[in-house]
């Protein structure tokens, strides 16, 4: 279900990155003795990166908390532009599909690495691809404050055994991987050991 951002969506949409921002600030001290080392971005062929990429984990934040089934739409514009779409469904596999609709620009210099995502006029954040596998099967998204971070997959399923090894270069590059949550794709994933679940605050 496409959800158009009208004046008052934006407002509200303003008033919750705010506070997600807020809370972010107010969030324990990482323990990882690598937090302070800044994150590297790695280079991308860019039209091999585009497609769908579904979102295994994150570190759960106001905007895709209670989402299940999610994932990432890129698509390269001629502008050299990327229209960045996502999809899920809130609360349950049982619910429509929400979708929502961004603009993203390549960094000038990071080969593609660092984008500036349009959440919406004038609005933007800094995205970075920390790393994707020789196959582009696998990639991990962050924030410069390692408060936010993500873990991406162009199949729906991963085995705990590559899931690990993707936490382990997160670790490796200072982040405190115990707040990460894996994202139900299937209904027989909900309430999992480390897998979120609609209605948790963690």
């Amino acid at each position: 279900m496409r959800r158009p951002l009208g004046h008052v969506a934006r407002a509200v949409l303003s008033l919750a990155l705010l506070a997600g921002i807020a809370a972010c600030s107010n969030e324990p001290p990482n323990p990882n003795p690598r937090a302070d080392v800044p994150l590297q971005t790695v280079p991308l062929d860019l039209p091999r990166y585009m497609g769908r990429w579904y979102v295994i984990a994150n570190i759960p934040y106001f905007a895709e908390r209670d989402f299940v089934g999610s994932y990432a739409q890129w698509a390269l514009r001629p502008d050299g532009k990327i229209d960045d779409q996502f999809f899920g469904r809130k609360h349950g596999f049982d619910q429509p599909e929400s979708h929502y609709a961004f603009v993203d620009t390549p960094v000038p210099g990071s080969d593609g690495g660092q984008w500036s995502v349009r959440v919406f006029w004038p609005i933007s954040v800094t995205q970075l691809t920390l790393y994707v596998d020789p196959d582009y099967h696998y990639t991990l998204l962050g924030y410069p404050g390692k408060n936010l971070g993500w873990v991406f997959s162009r199949d729906p399923q991963m085995s705990d055994e590559t899931y690990h090894a993707l936490l382990a270069r997160l670790d490796a590059m200072g982040y405190d991987t115990s707040r990460f949550r894996r994202v139900p794709q299937t209904p027989d994933q909900l309430g999992k050991p480390g897998f979120a679940s609609p209605g948790d605050k963690n």
